[in-house]
């Protein structure tokens, strides 16, 4: 059996490494998550993460905090970077980032696989809700990712 997978390309008009590095940015993070009150609380909580980083991130979702720590177990600049789960809500979760080149920006692909638990319950509400509200948590990201990586106010976010 397949777990949920969200797909998501984005088309960013400026330099792969620049949208690689904001993509790694935890100040950038907290400010796409700001209705969340998205925080870094432990492991890196400021500049960029690297190889094998830990963030653990508090916000709210879903009606309570939640707590979720995720690790970069695989980073190969700027072509791509992966963070996955250590603790958290999900019975699991990776999340791939792909930047690719191209004639006029950045083709930036995310790759979020997850599994939750609470078996059949679980599936039922992950189709009923929970994939579109991770999509859409998703899409704000890249949004904010994509303003900033195409504006002149970035170069502060990769300190």
């Amino acid at each position: 059996m397949s777990l949920p997978l969200i797909h998501l390309t984005t088309f960013i008009e400026a330099p792969p490494d620049r949208v690689f590095n904001l993509s790694r940015s935890i100040t950038l993070h907290k400010k796409s998550m700001e209705d969340k009150q998205e925080v870094a609380i432990a492991g890196t909580v400021s500049g960029l993460l690297g190889l094998d980083e830990t963030v653990t991130w508090k916000a709210k979702h879903l009606g309570k905090q939640r707590v979720l720590k995720v690790k970069i177990t695989q980073l190969q600049a700027p072509l791509s970077f992966t963070d996955e789960m250590v603790e958290g809500s999900f019975r699991s979760m990776k999340h791939e980032h792909h930047f690719k080149a191209v004639e006029n920006g950045t083709i930036m692909i995310d790759l979020f696989n997850y599994e939750i638990p609470y078996g059949r319950l679980g599936k039922l509400f992950n189709r009923l809700y929970l994939s579109k509200y991770i999509r859409r948590l998703l899409e704000q990201r890249n949004r904010v990712i994509k303003e900033y990586a195409e504006g002149n106010k970035w170069q502060h976010l990769l300190r």
